[in-house]
């Protein structure tokens, strides 16, 4: 009997547990999500701007057109959000006050590409994503064609530029000429090639020893490139517009300069010379002293022995 009532007891504990649930359960489903019930949480390290508060809203409207708890559908929300190309990640759940919450975390493009006369961002995981006409965010700007495969790589070079102070003060972009990457420099009309994107630690620290020990005092204009893609050496290109340039690159234009004076020298040389010569029998002769390198073969001087030359002489026309 105490058994039974024991059963009995629980069932209607159970019972009235479960309507309470229920009833429970209908009125929170019944809330309305008001404005003031959507928080909304966006990037807390790095401050973005592709996509905003009021961007969200927007979507949970159309997603919730009818603002209950019980017609939300949190994961298809959650899906959309994140679908969005500057979106990494979004988290959205319901407090049981019936308040929403969603915490997303924006792409940070470490650095804009300009490819085939696109441009787009790329983030540390190396995805791309478009650019926004409503925000654009300051980073590096690489140029050529750049492989998705490399994209972590340089990634990886942008951050280590952006987050040394020295580095940071040179370099202001990257471009990729022939497999080769340059990093273009704010001073001077010089860029820094350095090849690869492997030992890019050891590269940097090469151009770094160079502008302490040597640029610090030229004068930047002086160069069109410093190279730092082969191991254990530095190989610079002057620039051939730099008017107070090296003493070398002044010699080779004065050697220059006095190549055409040479070839006039040699041309007046080669000119045969015509000289007027008196025979014994009184008879004047025009010969042509003909130049060392002409040859005449045997032939032609036998034929010019039969022709005889017939001048007439002044002279004995007198005396008859």
């Amino acid at each position: 009997m105490k058994n039974k009532y024991r059963i009995l007891k629980i069932v209607i504990t159970v019972i009235i547990l479960g309507f309470l649930l229920s009833f429970s359960l209908k009125k929170f489903s019944s809330q309305t999500i008001t404005d003031n019930k959507i928080s909304v949480k966006m990037n807390e390290k790095t401050s973005v701007y592709f996509i905003n508060e009021k961007d969200i809203r927007e979507i949970i409207k159309k997603e919730n057109p009818s603002r209950k708890v019980g017609d939300l559908n949190i994961p298809s929300l959650e899906k959309t959000i994140n679908a969005l190309p500057a979106v990494d990640s979004a988290n959205v759940y319901l407090n049981l006050n019936g308040k929403l919450n969603l915490i997303i975390e924006q792409r940070v493009p470490v650095f804009r590409l300009n490819k085939d006369g696109k441009d787009f961002y790329v983030d540390e995981k190396g995805i791309e994503f478009p650019i926004s006409k409503a925000y654009s965010h300051p980073c590096m700007l690489v140029t050529g064609k750049v492989q998705s495969d490399e994209y972590e790589k340089l990634a990886e070079l942008v951050k280590k530029i952006d987050g040394d102070d020295f580095s940071k003060k040179y370099f202001i972009g990257i471009s990729k000429d022939n497999n080769d990457y340059n990093l273009l420099t704010s001073e001077g009309n010089y860029k820094v090639e350095i090849g690869d994107l492997d030992n890019i630690d050891f590269k940097v620290k090469g151009f770094k020893t160079f502008v302490e020990k040597y640029l610090v005092y030229q004068d930047p204009q002086k160069y069109n490139m410093i190279s730092v893609k082969y191991q254990n050496q530095i190989v610079t290109t002057l620039n051939p517009h730099f008017k107070d340039n090296d003493s070398i690159l002044k010699a080779a234009h004065k050697e220059l300069a006095k190549a055409p004076a040479l070839v006039i020298a040699k041309k007046h040389e080669t000119k045969p010379k015509h000289e007027i010569k008196k025979s014994s029998s009184g008879i004047l002769k025009k010969e042509t002293l003909k130049p060392k390198t002409a040859v005449v073969s045997s032939k032609e001087n036998k034929k010019i022995e039969k022709k005889p030359t017939t001048v007439k002489s002044k002279t004995k026309d007198k005396v008859k």
